[in-house]
C-alpha cells in the first residue's frame, strides 16, 4: 500500500510533539505538519478546509456539525483542563466567591470557544450563575475567531459586547473595566514580554490587584472531578469526511498513532517538567492524587459522559439548535476503540 501524504494542522503540546517531530507516524500515512495557534487553525479549517487532519475546538465542532460541515472526529483529546480556574477577578469588583459574579462584566477570548462554554456551564450548574446574569465581553475579532468562520451571532437574551481593538482582556481587567476575565494562562506571556496571538496583552500592569475567581485551583479541580467524574475536554482532531470515505482505514491508524504519541509524552514527562516549578514533584503527586494516573484518557467510551454534558451545555447556551448523540461526531470504526 502506498503511503498517503496528508496535511496536518495542529497546535504543539506534549501529547502531539512526537507526531509533529516525526518520532511517531501513523501506519500508511506521512503527516505534513503545520503548527499554529489553535485559534488560527480552527478559523482556517472551518472557513477554508485547509487541512486533511486538524485539531479542532469541540464547541466549534458542534456548531460545524449543525451547519453540515463535512468534518469527522476521532476520539483523541490531548487538550483538557479546568477552564473556569483560569478566570481572574479584579479585587475592586468585590467578588468573594463565584456567586458574586451575578451582575458583573466577564471577558472571554471568544464566546463560542470551548473554554467559555465550560466556564458558563460551571457557573450555572455548580454555582447558580446563569449566562444571562452577567455581561459578556469578547476579545477576538471576526478575522481571528472560530465564530468568524461559522457566522456566530450572540444567543438571544445574552448581554454581549466586543472589546475595542485598542484594548485587551488583560488591560480592561487591570483598569477595572472588566470585573473578571480569562487572563490566567497568558499572565506569564505578559510578564515575559511574549504576546500570545489570541490575547492582546499589555506587558506591564499591577497584577497584585488580580486574583483567581475560584480560589485554590487544585482544590477546585479536585471538587469538580469528584462531582463530575472527568477533567473538562477542550479539543479533539477531525478528518475531512471525503478523505475518510475514500480511505476509512485512516481513522484507526490515526488513533493508534495519537495514543503512541501520548504514551511517549507520559514516559518523558519527568524530564520535561519545567525547572521553574520548585515544587514540581509535590505538584505531580497532588495531580495524581486528585485526578488519577491518567487525566487524559482517549477513546469514546472513556469520554462519553463529558461529551454528553458538553452537547447539552451547548444547546442550553443557544450555540446549537438541538442536542444529538455524541456518536454522531466520530468515525464509526473508532467508537469501540479502547483508547487509553
Amino acid at each position: 500500500m502506498a503511503t498517503l501524504q496528508l496535511s496536518f494542522g495542529t497546535g504543539r503540546n506534549e501529547h502531539t510533539r512526537a507526531l509533529i517531530d516525526g518520532l511517531v507516524a501513523p501506519e500508511g500515512i506521512e503527516l505534513v505538519p503545520t503548527v499554529a495557534h489553535p485559534a488560527e487553525l480552527f478559523w482556517r479549517q472551518l472557513r477554508y478546509r485547509e487541512f486533511d487532519i486538524s485539531e479542532m475546538s469541540l464547541s466549534s465542532l458542534f456548531i460545524a456539525k449543525a451547519q453540515g460541515i463535512d468534518l469527522v472526529a476521532i476520539p483523541v483529546f490531548p487538550s483538557r483542563r479546568f477552564f473556569h480556574n483560569e478566570l481572574d477577578v479584579n479585587l475592586a469588583a468585590g467578588v468573594a466567591d463565584p456567586h458574586d459574579l451575578i451582575g458583573k462584566r466577564i471577558g472571554v477570548g471568544e464566546y463560542q470557544q470551548t473554554a467559555a462554554l465550560w466556564l458558563r456551564a460551571v457557573l450555572e450548574h455548580d454555582f447558580g450563575v446563569a449566562p444571562t446574569d452577567v455581561d459578556w465581553y469578547m476579545e477576538r475579532g471576526e478575522d481571528e475567531s472560530h465564530g468568524g468562520a461559522t457566522g456566530f451571532t450572540p444567543p438571544e437574551g445574552i448581554k454581549f459586547h466586543r472589546i475595542p481593538k485598542d484594548k485587551s482582556l488583560a488591560s480592561m481587567l487591570l483598569a477595572g473595566e472588566l470585573d473578571a476575565a480569562f487572563v490566567r494562562p497568558n499572565r506569564t506571556a505578559a510578564l515575559t514580554n511574549r504576546i500570545e496571538r489570541s490575547q492582546r496583552l499589555p506587558v506591564t500592569g499591577d497584577w497584585s490587584r488580580i486574583r483567581p475567581a475560584f480560589g485554590d485551583g487544585i482544590r477546585e479541580g479536585a471538587r469538580f472531578v469528584r462531582e463530575h467524574g472527568y477533567v473538562p475536554i477542550n479539543h479533539t482532531y477531525v478528518v475531512k469526511g471525503e478523505l475518510l470515505r475514500r480511505h476509512p482505514w485512516i481513522a484507526l491508524n490515526l488513533c493508534t498513532a495519537f495514543l503512541a504519541a501520548k504514551f511517549a509524552a507520559q514516559a518523558d514527562a519527568f524530564n520535561r517538567i519545567p525547572i521553574g516549578l520548585v515544587f514540581r514533584w509535590e505538584y505531580l503527586e497532588l495531580t495524581r492524587e486528585a485526578l488519577g494516573d491518567d487525566p487524559f484518557p482517549y477513546g469514546f467510551a472513556a469520554n462519553r459522559s463529558a461529551l454528553d454534558s458538553m452537547i447539552r451545555y451547548s444547546h442550553e447556551q443557544g450555540l446549537i439548535p438541538r442536542t444529538f448523540d455524541p456518536e454522531e461526531l466520530f468515525h464509526p470504526a473508532t467508537l469501540l476503540w479502547p483508547g487509553g
